[in-house]
């Protein structure tokens, strides 16, 4: 964290979050730590982006924190109040009016039955704007805001490529004026050349509407472009948080120098000389007396590591970046 941000409150604060799915299969019951004792903060007005392969647990971790999910245990805050605790109509109104989502498939989070204005305006009506031509002068004026036209109003999502649907969903989220957007990889459905489009946009709204952004992706190059602070999960816990530009220039766990060794170099020839990097999880040695835990190795850049290993990190980190 950089010193300007020393006295500024975290808009949410998510401490030691855990969520973990009971799964039977014959007659085995077993439970699975989709998300195991995560923490983080993130900053008014920041991008903070969460990465890790496909089923690392950040989705699920959006998803617990705007109360898709009930967390198994922890503790979420936002702007410092726990919205975690029993769901009543007064909580359901406080994260909604104040934490949107945007999902990750732009064809299965639109209803199909409705059209874009029914889409974009639902949160309007559910929040008791009854004035139909307020609601949809709101409405047509947050379609050309996020790139679409008037006329696309009363079409159907089949009617659109999978671009302008994203950007149908991004309306509908932002049409509420949350504080706060959790976009569950909003771009990895889409054309390599829309993702470019859809990013630009997004990176356009925070700055206008003032927006504090969790981003999460599997893409580590989208992550660096759109983000100001990034957290590396694997399989459900959180192995490495820094600066984006810290983290991309002295990584430290095993597992976030894999991601980065898999990001593919412009150049043909360096990228055929590369070596990839092989992480194996089976590596770490950890027993109840060299156990885990989370490490400072440079200001706001932390490592979950145990004892042992953080002395090799900072050896490795000293001797490298120093």
């Amino acid at each position: 964290m950089d010193d300007n941000k020393k006295d500024i409150q975290p808009i949410l604060s998510v401490q030691n979050l855990s969520m973990h799915f009971t799964t039977k299969k014959r007659g085995v019951v077993s439970k699975v730590k989709a998300v195991d004792d995560v923490s983080f903060d993130v900053f008014p007005g920041e991008t903070f982006g969460l990465v890790g392969e496909s089923g690392c647990g950040k989705t699920t971790t959006g998803r617990s924190i705007i109360r898709l999910y009930n967390p198994t245990d922890g503790k979420v805050e936002f702007k410092g109040r726990d919205i975690t605790g029993k769901m009543n109509k007064d909580l359901r109104s406080y994260i909604t009016d104040n934490i949107s989502m945007i999902f990750q498939d732009p064809i299965a989070s639109l209803n199909p039955r409705m059209t874009v204005q029914e889409i974009v305006g639902e949160g309007l009506k559910i929040r008791g704007f009854n004035d139909e031509a307020q609601r949809q002068k709101m409405i047509i004026d947050m379609l050309i805001h996020v790139g679409l036209q008037a006329e696309h109003a009363t079409r159907y999502p089949h009617e659109f490529s999978g671009g302008q649907r994203q950007r149908i969903g991004i309306a509908r989220s932002l049409i509420i004026k949350p504080q706060m957007v959790i976009a569950d990889e909003p771009v990895s459905a889409l054309d390599v050349s829309v993702q470019a489009q859809v990013i630009n946009l997004l990176n356009g709204l925070k700055e206008e509407m003032g927006l504090t952004i969790l981003f999460i992706a599997h893409n580590l190059s989208v992550v660096k472009y759109f983000s100001d602070r990034i957290g590396v999960m694997y399989y459900g816990k959180l192995v490495e948080l820094a600066d984006s530009e810290e983290l991309f220039a002295h990584p430290i766990h095993p597992y976030t120098k894999a991601l980065l060794s898999a990001i593919p170099q412009p150049d043909p020839k360096s990228e055929r000389r590369r070596k990839r990097i092989h992480y194996d999880p089976d590596s770490h040695d950890y027993d109840t007396d060299n156990h885990p835990q989370y490490f400072e190795i440079a200001k706001g850049h932390s490592i979950y590591c145990s004892e042992k290993e953080f002395e090799q990190y900072k050896k490795e980190y000293n001797k490298e970046y120093n």
